[in-house]
């Protein structure tokens, strides 16, 4: 592994208790940066935190990321206990199924909206004027391969993915000339979790259109999303980074 600059950086990670959230919150302390997991799963989140306590300095709360009282809340406590928030990761994500447009129900439609984007919204909201106060800040934003193809039988998680990829862009403009850098990743499948919500034929159509004809690991996309949160990363913004295995035409 290589070791980035984020020595003394504190990082809120989103869905940071699984998956691609955890992995990146594993990496980022090994390079210097404490972390802050936000999740919906207590348990899981005490799991998490025990695991990455050897590693630096690690705080969690449990966060309903579709509410705004529960964000703001969250943002209060994260800067309470450590001054500051440099790097923000909207990494928390649902599927919602697989199925034909016609044939999902509303309500998951909305959910699959209001956590993929809404979500992401919220927590911006929450911590980029202390951003904006202090000059700095790395903004990476979790969104998918899905939001550039538009996967069949996931108009719902392609909708709200490729509306994050357009969130990004806008935000990124809005803040290009505050210190504040945000950029997006489009990650072809990585078998975690997420998989438990999806149908299998799903599942094997996802691994038929990446050419390395493998799904993504966890420790590859927390690789890539440190960069970004890193000094290191410092022209770009408002960008679309892959980690499609070669699926990406664009």
């Amino acid at each position: 592994m290589n070791r980035l600059d984020l020595q003394d950086r504190i990082a809120v990670i989103t869905g940071g208790a699984r998956g691609i959230g955890f992995a990146a919150a594993e990496r980022m302390p090994r390079s210097g940066a404490g972390v802050v997991l936000w999740d919906i799963d207590e348990k899981r989140l005490t799991e998490a935190a025990e695991r990455l306590a050897p590693l630096g300095t690690v705080s969690t709360s449990v966060v309903e990321l579709t509410d705004e009282e529960s964000v703001a809340k969250a943002a209060a406590a994260a800067i309470a206990a450590h001054g500051k928030v440099d790097i923000l990761v909207n990494n928390a994500g649902i599927t919602g199924g697989n199925g034909k447009l016609w044939e999902l129900d509303p309500a998951t439609w909305r959910r699959v909206l209001d956590v993929n984007l809404v979500g992401p919204y919220l927590t911006c909201r929450a911590l980029v004027p202390g951003m904006i106060e202090r000059g700095y800040g790395r903004i990476v934003n979790i969104a998918s391969i899905a939001g550039k193809d538009g996967n069949p039988n996931a108009s719902h998680y392609s909708a709200s993915k490729a509306g994050l990829i357009g969130m990004t862009k806008s935000l990124a403009k809005e803040l290009a000339q505050a210190g504040i850098l945000v950029n997006c990743v489009t990650p072809a499948a990585a078998k975690t979790e997420i998989f438990d919500q999806m149908k299998q034929e799903h599942i094997d159509f996802m691994l038929s259109k990446i050419p390395m004809n493998r799904f993504l690991g966890v420790e590859e996309a927390a690789a890539m999303i440190g960069w970004l949160a890193s000094e290191d990363c410092a022209f770009s913004t408002g960008a679309v980074f892959d980690l499609s295995g070669g699926r990406a035409v664009y």
